[in-house]
């Protein structure tokens, strides 16, 4: 029985923490124990990006840590999984001890909808959820983690489900972490532009595997006055994607 360790991510924690939820639903249906260690802080990514390569490491050196000695780190975040998998043992390539530890950690690290399918190989408990929906893919998960099938192949047995694709759905939706914040004109159009895409599709739902691109897109849904409904695909495929959307406390 896989010992895995939930890498819950900050926007999960703050903003939606039912997909924290899903995720370990997920991974104890398919047979995992699953632990949330309390030391874990940000993956460092918003430090690393933004210069602050000290302080980055000081976050990798905490993280590290607080999940040492488990079988698995699984995050339903391909961005935050990136960090860790690509970044981490990039920051240490100077520093023997801790390069090591990173490198150990990088191998053991999965984003979920990866780890589901490409390790462990699951069909996933059976639920239902009447929808049409387009998928968006996330710029981490699909260039650097190659999560692309994956989702899509879990989705597959959710009865209820058509999936819509959309054009573009390999395009940024503009969020990019600091990106949106130091650009934002350039930002709302990508977005824009995305949900233009969704709407071809006919589609009344969005899912995602990124929470930082789901909130950017169904923050401008809501100011756009569109009733679509965005969720983590954590949550359909857990059978939690019965309550409001994200987004939709704001709108409300």
């Amino acid at each position: 029985m896989p010992h895995v360790g939930l890498f819950v991510t900050c926007l999960v924690d703050f903003l939606r923490p039912s997909v924290g939820f899903a995720a370990v639903k997920l991974l104890e249906d398919a047979g995992c124990t699953v632990d949330v260690p309390q030391g874990q802080v940000c993956c460092g990514q918003p430090a690393y990006n933004s210069g602050n390569s000290d302080g980055a490491r000081r976050i990798a050196e905490q993280v590290i840590e607080a999940f040492s000695g488990l079988d698995y780190v699984v995050g339903p975040s391909g961005s935050c999984i990136a960090m860790i998998r690509k970044e981490y043992p990039e920051m240490f390539k100077h520093d023997p001890v801790w390069h090591s530890r990173a490198v150990a950690l990088a191998a053991r690290s999965f984003e979920l909808m990866s780890f589901l399918s490409d390790v462990l190989a699951v069909r996933p408990t059976p639920v239902r959820f009447d929808a049409t929906a387009t998928y968006h893919d996330s710029c981490s998960g699909l260039r650097t983690l190659g999560i692309k099938e994956q989702p899509r192949a879990l989705l597959s047995h959710v009865d209820g489900l058509t999936l819509s694709e959309m054009s573009d759905t390999e395009t940024c939706c503009g969020f990019g972490g600091t990106f949106c914040v130091k650009y934002p004109d350039i930002s709302t159009k990508m977005v824009s532009d995305k949900i233009a895409n969704l709407e071809i599709t006919g589609a009344d739902t969005v899912l995602g595997g990124d929470l930082g691109c789901l909130l950017n897109i169904a923050g401008r849904l809501r100011r756009l006055g569109r009733s679509t409904r965005v969720f983590h695909a954590a949550e359909v495929l857990a059978g939690m994607a019965d309550r409001a959307g994200i987004g939709e406390s704001e709108r409300r």
